[in-house]
């Protein structure tokens, strides 16, 4: 629905702002009239995304990672933008999904993140999902060869170390301690914190495909981009067994009071709120058909997703874990087909951080105490690669308008960038606020009146009135996030 008229926009909007294949050259700007860099702490997605931001307003900038001279308990390289979770990017729709609006309009502003994303994806129905090492290393490899970034390598353990100048703290959700200590005397409150799980990886040569077999849900995609592994009661029920008997990693004392993130539970958390929880979940049996028995019905079904543009590796969808290693061996090697299974890495957790960004933050981005400071990233109070991203793409736009004397006007609310920024920066309630996906809850409502001509006034069931709605949403964003680019620019 509006597929036509949305294909229509985005080609306008392009125009409008600069072509795909400006993509890999910096734009054409004004020189800024302050020579000295923006400095930005963290090259994960959103560190990386605002240099490039910067640097193509012609703004100098100096990028500090502190890998891998340290590390963190989730990443295993020091690699740029690496990705420590899924490698998806979520649904890549446009014209009826709230992240993939977000993909559009990130794309239109050129965002780098998007162009290593499109350029590394790999197989995954509807969803972008990419190769993680080929997407690292195109991210790295633009930002090294960008003439106005400095890619400094070491820890920043104390925000005033860097002296009186510009910052963009995009540090991500493990942040260090010593900086995190930095963070609270410079904002004044305490962080929140919540723990993220990593799913495992199995090695695709490990599967038995006498009880697996490819298929997406609803043949969505190439139709083949999801390997299934199916169960049938009795499998399923001893499987939840084991997942509610096995080992867990203990939580540390600071820790037994922090919360998981509903869109991130670990697979035993969503086992444990009830034994039927996951068959409506990441297991759930429906739109797909076991070649191997076609007449019968599955009780569940496990996915795995492909990691790799090899296609050699493949993520256990949904399958965030909090066992320990020996007794995710042992349970996830129940499930047919996974009997053999082969590790190339096992599941995990690590603590997220982040500020209370509607009380500390202003709708720029800045630090209201210390307007020298911006802050970008999951670090905001946003959760997800393509949301982090979004607000790195951000900050560095408005470090650079600011700089340069631009208009800094924000995105408008109906757009999926400004809908995020306006929830992490004063539409969330402060008292209770907590990590947050992009998701139609954050747009302002529209009606049916803006559905296409051949559609208006006609009865429609409740299905398609809330893909309609989605729909007009998406149209919407589109429309105005094309007149803030004329605006702005």
């Amino acid at each position: 629905m509006f597929a036509t008229e949305l294909a229509s926009l985005v080609r306008l909007v392009k125009v409008a702002s600069f072509a795909e294949d400006d993509y890999d050259c910096p734009m054409e700007t004004k020189s800024a009239p302050n020579a000295s860099p923006i400095h930005i702490i963290g090259g994960g997605l959103a560190g990386s995304e605002a240099a490039w931001q910067l640097a193509n307003l012609g703004i100098e900038v100096v990028l500090h990672e502190m890998r891998p001279d340290k590390t963190t308990p989730a990443h295993q390289s020091g690699g740029l933008a690496e990705l420590v979770c899924s490698n998806s990017f979520r649904a890549d729709d446009h014209t009826g999904s709230a992240v993939g609006l977000l993909h559009e309009e990130m794309r239109q502003l050129g965002s780098l993140i998007m162009q290593a994303a499109d350029e590394h994806k790999v197989p995954a129905g509807g969803a972008l999902a990419v190769d993680r090492d080929g997407f690292s290393g195109a991210v790295e490899k633009a930002l090294n060869d960008h003439d106005l970034i400095t890619i400094e390598r070491g820890e920043v353990t104390d925000l005033t170390a860097l002296g009186d100048v510009e910052i963009i703290v995009a540090t991500g959700p493990l942040t260090s301690d010593a900086l995190s200590d930095s963070i609270r005397s410079f904002t004044g409150s305490q962080q929140m914190a919540f723990f993220d799980a990593i799913a495992p990886i199995i090695y695709l040569d490990s599967i038995d495909f006498d009880k697996a077999w490819y298929q997406s849900r609803y043949d969505k995609g190439t139709g083949k981009d999801y390997i299934n592994c199916p169960m049938n009661q009795e499998q399923y029920n001893a499987f939840i067994d084991g997942l509610l008997d096995g080992e867990k990693i203990t939580n540390k004392d600071w820790e037994s009071d922090t919360p998981y993130f509903e869109g991130c539970l670990p697979i035993e958390v969503m086992a444990e709120r009830g034994r039927e929880t996951l068959t409506f979940g990441p297991m759930k049996p429906v739109g797909l058909t076991n070649p191997h028995a076609p007449d019968k019905r599955s009780y569940a079904i496990v996915q795995l997703r492909q990691d790799n543009k090899l296609g050699t590796i493949w993520n256990m969808v949904g399958f965030q874990t909090k066992l320990i290693y020996s007794e995710q061996k042992r349970v996830f090697r129940s499930i047919p087909g996974l009997e053999n299974a082969e590790f190339a890495r096992l599941g995990g957790m690590h603590r997220n951080t982040f500020i209370k960004s509607p009380e500390l933050l202003d709708k720029t981005l800045r630090l209201k105490s210390h307007p020298h400071i911006r802050f970008a990233g999951q670090i905001t109070g946003c959760e997800g690669y393509v949301e982090s991203t979004s607000m790195g793409l951000l900050a560095g736009r408005f470090a650079g308008r600011a700089r340069l004397n631009m208009n800094l006007d924000t995105p408008p609310a109906t757009t999926a960038l400004g809908a995020l920024l306006n929830h992490v920066t004063g539409d969330a309630e402060a008292a209770t606020f907590q990590p947050m996906n992009i998701n139609f809850g954050l747009f302002p409502p529209t009606d049916l009146n803006d559905r296409p001509p051949e559609l208006k006034g006609k009865r429609m069931r409740r299905g398609d009135r809330k893909r309609a709605r989605k729909a007009a949403v998406c149209a919407r964003g589109l429309k105005d996030l094309l007149a803030w680019i004329k605006a702005t620019e």
